[in-house]
């Protein structure tokens, strides 16, 4: 990977949306459905972990 940062910003995007989207599922904006609350889980998920792994790369690549 030539951009951890890139990354970095995409793991993070996906956390927000990991928390956005249960948000609006609670004040019935959208209706939270079993898919729904497995997608908004899954993306928070694999967001922290993207996020971790670009962390990683990006302190490893800058020593």
């Amino acid at each position: 990977m030539k951009n951890p940062r890139l990354l970095l910003t995409l793991g993070l995007l996906m956390m927000f949306a990991g928390i956005i989207l249960p948000f609006l599922m609670v004040i019935k904006v959208i209706e939270s459905t079993f898919f729904m609350n497995f997608f908004s889980w899954g993306l928070s998920s694999s967001g922290l972990a993207m996020g971790m792994v670009g962390f990683a790369l990006t302190r490893w690549m800058n020593k």
